[in-house]
């Protein structure tokens, strides 16, 4: 099966009447689509009351695709507001009960930064995080294009498919060393995971500074449906490989997440039942 989101439930305002409250909205993106990655996990672990509000609030199909905290994945160089690195994994598992206990946590999301290269230590890294993690399903991005370069592609995928990696596959911008290609392996048969980032170059590449918002232009992209068929075949071809592929579009610096990934939707004949029904709108 094919399910098809977007990375969060907040900016997505193409989906939302204009007077709908934040606090619904939630309620009103599961009338859309059957799954969504929870970001605000990366920036903090949540409380368990935020989780169990997110499950309520959705039907009994839809799945969540959880951020993993930015601590966790080597973001955050600052002290952490934690004793250790164990105390850490385990304050991210225990708000994870939530979704677990209402069978809707489809994986955890390890997004590794731009300086995670193809090295021992880091490597040791992952099989430490792979462990912490347990029977918790967990997905593997990479930032770095390292990982798949000629030398290290078939480790890399070796490595994740031995230790139980799912596959976070990419479409971002190929902007030098820190971005990833479109390497459309599964390397586990129930779940693979595929993001789409946009693709563009200037904004992956545009340097943080004070004065400019750096994810207002990282993001801004519009896939066009050339672009999009290309993954039809991609898909076709992942599908035999894996029973459940996820697809999030990332793409809303511009507010295009939302059509992009209602057009991937009809181009795929798809239609999801058990959505949450959407609101009567008059106008």
């Amino acid at each position: 099966m094919i399910y098809i989101g977007l990375t969060g439930w907040g900016d997505h305002y193409s989906l939302y009447p204009a007077d709908l409250k934040p606090k619904d909205k939630l309620a009103e993106y599961s009338s859309h689509f059957p799954i969504v990655e929870v970001d605000a996990t990366f920036y903090a672990v949540q409380p368990i009351r935020n989780a169990e509000k997110w499950v309520r609030e959705t039907p009994t199909s839809f799945r969540f695709v959880v951020k993993a905290y930015q601590g966790m994945t080597g973001h955050q160089r600052t002290k952490l507001p934690y004793e250790s690195k164990t105390e850490m994994f385990e304050a991210f598992k225990s708000s994870l009960l939530p979704y677990i206990e209402a069978n809707k946590l489809a994986m955890v999301l390890f997004q590794f930064p731009p300086w995670f290269t193809y090295k021992e230590e880091h490597i040791l890294y992952l099989q430490y995080c792979k462990q912490q993690m347990g029977e918790i399903p967990i997905a593997l991005e990479f930032r770095n294009q390292s990982w798949f370069s000629y030398l290290y592609r078939e480790k890399t995928l070796t490595y994740m498919r031995e230790y139980n990696w799912i596959h976070s596959i990419v479409d971002e911008p190929q902007a030098g060393e820190g971005s990833a290609p479109i390497v459309p392996v599964a390397t586990d048969n129930q779940k693979t995971l595929i993001r789409f980032h946009g693709r563009n170059v200037h904004g992956w590449n545009r340097p943080k500074t004070k004065d400019t918002n750096w994810r207002e232009v990282r993001y801004l992209y519009k896939y066009n449906q050339k672009e999009l068929l290309e993954w039809k075949e991609r898909l076709k071809a992942l599908d035999e490989e894996t029973e459940d592929i996820y697809i999030l579009f990332n793409n809303n610096s511009g507010g295009d997440a939302a059509e992009n990934a209602k057009t991937l939707q009809k181009l795929l004949n798809i239609d999801y039942p058990g959505l949450s029904p959407q609101q009567l709108r008059l106008f």
